[in-house]
């Protein structure tokens, strides 16, 4: 019987560790396309209503708001029961609480109109996924700094057609996002 040096040894968890670190993207990967892809959608609604019904626009952003969070913890439960992964953690619904409040006091206190609001919440968004793509991956990096590039640029040049033009960068970007998350 033969047994292995400490380089073999080495080398072999260094390789285990790596399938262990793409096991946890990938994990992370397939929860967020699904929300991803959930949000995409929600958030083309949003822009497309508040350009068609902008009086509206204040009470339809909630309805997406409650709709996408209820669906996110819908998503989260359905993997769960898949995967066997723990339960609920109460820390995930207050973090998004805080998360909402903080941006809602932003633009109460910043006295945003309409247009305004639709770069905020993009780019309050973009900067969350920018920065955890420091930890789970370079795809939420892309995503963030893509679709918070794109904004900017609508922001500043597009006009009247900011709402439109966020569907498709926000939204549709969301929605891409999610598929390109799927791939890998």
């Amino acid at each position: 019987m033969t047994g292995i040096d400490a380089r073999q040894a080495a080398q072999a968890l260094s390789e285990i560790d790596g399938v262990v670190r793409r096991v946890r993207q990938s994990r992370i990967y397939d929860i967020a396309s699904l929300m991803l892809m959930q949000w995409g959608a929600l958030v083309v609604a949003g822009y497309l209503g508040s350009y068609v019904w902008p009086r509206a626009a204040g009470w339809l952003w909630v309805a997406v708001n409650v709709v996408g969070i209820a669906g996110s913890f819908s998503i989260g439960a359905f993997v769960r029961r898949r995967t066997g992964a723990g339960g609920f953690d109460l820390r995930v619904l207050l973090a998004l609480l805080l998360f909402f409040a903080f941006g809602y006091f932003t633009c109460v206190l910043g006295h945003f109109g309409p247009r305004e609001l639709g770069a905020f919440w993009a780019l309050y968004f973009m900067l969350v996924y920018t920065i955890a793509g420091l930890w789970v991956g370079r795809a939420f990096v892309a995503i963030g700094l893509g679709i918070a590039a794109l904004t900017l640029l609508g922001y500043f040049f597009v006009g009247v057609w900011f709402e439109p033009w966020m569907a498709v960068v926000n939204g549709g970007g969301l929605i891409l996002g999610g598929l390109w998350m799927r791939r890998d």
